[in-house]
């Protein structure tokens, strides 16, 4: 069956062998899940063998743009990467924007399957519908940005590039995928699954044609989309800074992650906000396919250690590489960035990972003779140190290189309270003792401590942040929409940053594919993939549930000690509050696990019997 916005096929390929096939895509996976995120969690439950470990020729990688990716309209451009997670062993997975989704459409293909090792280093490339390994011996070693620029030398700039860095191929369990020389799916260590698969890179190149169901209504109605972005109010305020304008906003609201997470004011932050970016280090916006509103930011810093080019900072690397280090300067972040990007950390997990290290010298858990250096907040030597011992697992970088929760295991010494994380993943941007909304949010986040799921702390500041009530409410709600983004293969900026109204997408989903589709049918469909994932989770992980979504115990034990969220904290006791109404709402049981009846309402009776058979009671 091929319907609009669909290629009609999914490309299976296994590394041990080389070979590869195509199969439809099925009627019921499109009606039941869409695309995008949506075919990654039912490829993953289909075709992961229970009890898989990360790092084997069983567990896969999928590649998955949505039914609107690659079409003309607003944020069209964005492709959702899932595997079992090294970094959890939960379900997980990671969005990226850039060219590479809208070119797997183009080569002919709704979705990528990857399973198996290639005995030697390689990189897959997919040329419509020739299929091949090539030796990766050139480019094995070299940084991602550097083996990204040497790939398109190779093959020619019309291939779209994703690939690895050093980290990735040493394993680090939070290595990312970077395309388009500064675009990563940065979380879950989806890059190491594919060290560990001897896959450096993904190559593709394509010219086929989308097929659309109402194409001049589809057309009329992606160009009312620009218009309306283009007349927002906030269109012209937010561009030029991108996510980096939301810098003293969070900061002003005490929620700004400093010092790993044990304060959540940065009084260095305007040395590190929009305005410095546009003003010190800003060379131009770059935006993905389709984008009318681009948020990255090409820029050029020069500090004591050198000068880089870098596409950022955005958010994200400034709260984590930026305040959770105490660096006040936007040069220092530009170049902590930049040396990220090539070696293909996440640098969420990996600004985690200096804070928590430099918080455990300072506290006299590690030892200069431990660590190879002196270790201090504010230093851009002790952060690109930490990061470059980490991607080569080398010294204390082998420890942090499992992340936070498996490094305060070795170091010991009480650091486990502030290893900041839930599930195994790091904590990013936002701290969120004064945003109970906010908590909820990254305490059951599927893929673990994530803001993308549900940024709610908007929520929280409107209507009072020290009121729990109606806030597990409003995680869910989001929970449904946000992600639904990443099913179709849209990028949620132009709705989250300047207002863009949700019923745009109801109104073009139908003109696209032909699927008479209300929006409440699509986030009916986005509950579905949730409570999926989250059965995946309780498949893979013994004593999955409860347990697995607390916060770090700073968070509930250490009060604010200053700035605008002062003496605030969220006890155990408050924590748990949100979890069972969290869980009632959902339809689950208070340990976490979907119910039989909520499995059934949603057409997952399929995952029952594995579930009982791990031994969870689902009533």
């Amino acid at each position: 069956m091929t319907l609009g916005g669909y290629m009609g096929k999914i490309l299976h390929v296994d590394l041990t062998t080389g070979e590869s096939l195509t199969v439809p895509t099925g009627e019921d996976l499109i009606r039941d899940y869409v695309g995008g995120r949506g075919f990654v969690a039912k490829l993953l439950w289909d075709l992961v063998p229970p009890g898989t470990e990360p790092f084997s020729e069983d567990n896969i990688v999928v590649i998955a743009p949505g039914p609107l990716t690659g079409v003309y309209m607003p944020g069209s451009g964005k492709v959702h990467m899932g595997t079992k997670s090294p970094a959890t062993g939960c379900y997980g997975d990671s969005n990226m924007g850039g060219h590479f989704s809208p070119e797997i459409k183009y080569a002919g293909y709704d979705a990528i399957v990857i399973k198996g090792k290639a005995p030697e280093p390689s990189i897959l490339v997919i040329d419509e519908d020739s299929v091949r390994l090539e030796g990766a011996g050139d480019v094995w070693g070299a940084g991602a940005i550097t083996a990204e620029k040497r790939l398109k030398e190779r093959l020619g700039e019309d291939f779209q590039i994703a690939v690895i860095g050093p980290a990735g191929e040493n394993l680090v369990k939070y290595a990312c995928i970077s395309h388009d020389f500064g675009r990563q799916a940065g979380r879950t260590g989806i890059g190491a699954v594919w060290g560990w698969k001897n896959l450096k890179a993904v190559c593709v190149r394509g010219s086929r044609s989308i097929p659309i169901a109402k194409p001049r209504e589809a057309f009329d109605k992606a160009k009312e989309m620009y218009a309306t972005c283009y007349g927002k109010p906030g269109f012209k305020a937010w561009t030029p800074y991108g996510t980096a304008e939301v810098v003293n906003w969070v900061n002003k609201v005490g929620a700004f992650p400093t010092r790993n997470f044990s304060e959540t004011y940065f009084e260095g932050h305007e040395g590190i906000n929009g305005q410095a970016l546009v003003d010190r280090v800003k060379l131009i916006d770059k935006g993905c396919f389709g984008c009318p509103t681009p948020c990255g930011k090409y820029s050029k810093a020069k500090t004591s250690l050198g000068e880089v080019r870098v596409e950022g900072p955005e958010y994200e690397t400034i709260a984590l590489l930026g305040g959770n280090v105490a660096l006040s300067q936007i040069e220092e972040v530009a170049y902590a960035n930049a040396v990220a990007d090539e070696l293909g950390l996440d640098t969420i997990s990996g600004g985690n990972a200096a804070g928590f290290a430099i918080e455990c010298f300072k506290k006299g858990l590690l030892t200069e003779e431990q660590v190879g250096r002196v270790l201090d907040w504010g230093d851009l030597a002790s952060v690109v140190y930490l990061l470059e011992k980490i991607a080569k697992r080398e010294g204390i970088g082998d420890i942090l290189a499992d992340g936070v929760k498996a490094a305060s295991e070795r170091i010991g010494g009480d650091s486990e309270r502030f290893a900041i994380q839930v599930k195994g993943l790091e904590w990013s941007g936002y701290e969120a003792r004064w945003a109970p909304s906010m908590m909820i949010s990254y305490m059951t986040c599927d893929v673990g401590a994530h803001h993308n799921r549900s940024w709610a702390i908007t929520h929280d500041v409107a209507t009072g942040r020290d009121n729990l009530e109606g806030k597990s409410e409003k995680a869910i709600e989001l929970q449904h929409i946000r992600p639904l983004f990443d099913a179709l293969g849209l990028c949620r900026l132009q709705w989250v940053e300047i207002g863009f109204e949700l019923e745009n997408y109801a109104e073009v989903f139908p003109l696209v594919t032909g699927i008479e589709a209300r929006w409440e049918d699509l986030l009916r469909v986005s509950e579905r993939i949730w409570n999926l994932t989250r059965a995946f989770s309780a498949r893979e992980v013994d004593g999955f549930g409860r347990l697995w979504d607390y916060p770090p115990r700073r968070f509930m034990e250490e009060p604010v000690p200053s700035g605008p969220a002062e003496g605030k904290v969220l006890t155990r006791e408050q924590c748990d509050h949100l979890l069972d109404d969290y869980y009632d709402r959902r339809g689950w049981t208070r340990e976490g696990i979907p119910g039989e009846d909520k499995l059934e309402e949603l057409g997952l009776g399929f995952v029952i019997p594995e579930l009982t058979r791990r031994g969870y009671i689902l009533k």
